[in-house]
């Protein structure tokens, strides 16, 4: 009896289909350094052609995590492409450079074409709004491996930055302020929490969102992840940044002292901002306590900016031009031997259920 790839659960003709179908997406992401298009072994990139003669190459790779289950279980997967290419850039912003080129990774027991388009529209998306290229990606079939309907993703992106433009983190100092640019919702963080508190809930994701009624409660926690890689550049040439922090998993406590020297903290106000209707649903339908809240999501702040005094007002002006709502959350302080690096006062009263 012969056998072939098709009988096994492989589609070729169908994998060179979806090539075909996304080859204009990734066209209309094209960039100055881009050579050459989809289809080969390998994709070109010239950085001297996108105004680089001698940059710092900076690479970053995320996936989405469970959130994929939200977009399989409600059937819309045109946004977590966007969630995709943000973790991936955002994380390149942070030390000064500009993405310049994407490429993903999709994978599925059985190749829909339908869904596997709109998660690769959702990834072009991302891309023109960070205004880098799509210029290649792997897509895998693999029954046996993925559930009938499911499918993974991972993203991979590389940027550029002069060499003298590095930001490391080795600049910050007592007295820097701390500006916060607002998130867009959970981002893509947290969600098998998320997902828990969900089903733990007795809620639908059909239903009315308890934090947003007017929206799904699907839609709503599959709100993209923000991307802030022009805001932030633009923040950049403003000058007096010391470094930004991307706020992804391990929320505020974590991630804010992955860019401070030994010796220093972080002090936040939490009564600087409002909790986000839908972290303060999750808080109180999970009973989960602040400082978990603080370690696990954004809580409102997407990404932080570190920032001189002097020029808090200046990057604050620019930042705002760009789009981003931003405020002063905080300033850095000399650290206590033993304390936290970060720390949120007023966090009982700012942060009631």
């Amino acid at each position: 009896m012969s056998r072939t790839y098709k009988a096994a659960g492989v589609d070729i003709e169908r994998g060179a289909a979806l090539v075909e179908a996304i080859k204009p997406l990734a066209r209309a992401t094209a960039r100055s350094g881009v050579v050459g298009g989809l289809g080969g072994f390998g994709a070109f990139f010239d950085p001297a052609a996108a105004g680089h003669e001698d940059p710092v190459l900076v690479a970053a790779t995320d996936g989405v995590g469970t959130k994929l289950k939200l977009a399989i279980a409600t059937g819309k997967h045109d946004t977590v492409g966007i969630d995709l290419v943000a973790m991936c850039v955002n994380d390149l912003v942070v030390q000064g450079a500009e993405p310049l080129f994407f490429l993903d990774y999709f994978a599925s027991g059985r190749l829909d074409l339908k869904v596997a388009k709109a998660v690769i529209s959702g990834i072009a998306d991302g891309c023109r709004e960070a205004g880098c290229a799509l210029i290649g990606g792997e897509t895998a079939e693999m029954p046996g491996f993925y559930s009938d309907g499911d499918y993974d993703l991972a993203g991979f992106a590389v940027g550029a930055v002069a060499r003298d433009a590095m930001l490391t983190g080795k600049k910050v100092a007592a007295g820097d302020a701390v500006l916060a640019l607002a998130s867009s919702g959970l981002h893509a963080n947290g969600f098998s929490l998320v997902r828990k508190i969900v089903s733990d809930s007795g809620f639908e994701l059909s239903d009315p969102a308890p934090f947003a009624p007017k929206r799904k409660l699907g839609a709503a926690l599959l709100t993209p992840t923000r991307i802030y890689v022009r805001s932030c550049l633009a923040a950049l040439k403003a000058g007096g940044i010391t470094a930004f922090a991307h706020i992804t998993g391990g929320g505020l406590l974590e991630n804010i002292p992955r860019v401070l020297p030994g010796g220093l903290a972080v002090a936040l106000d939490a009564a600087s901002w409002h909790l986000p209707p839908v972290f303060r649903w999750l808080m109180r339908e999970g009973r989960v306590p602040r400082a978990e809240m603080a370690r696990i999501f954004n809580c409102g702040i997407g990404m932080v900016a570190i920032v001189r005094a002097d020029a808090a007002n200046r990057v604050a002006a620019a930042l705002k031009k760009s789009g981003e709502t931003v405020w002063r959350a905080g300033d850095v302080v000399r650290a206590s031997k033993g304390g936290a690096r970060v720390t949120l006062r007023n966090l009982e009263d700012a942060w009631r259920g």
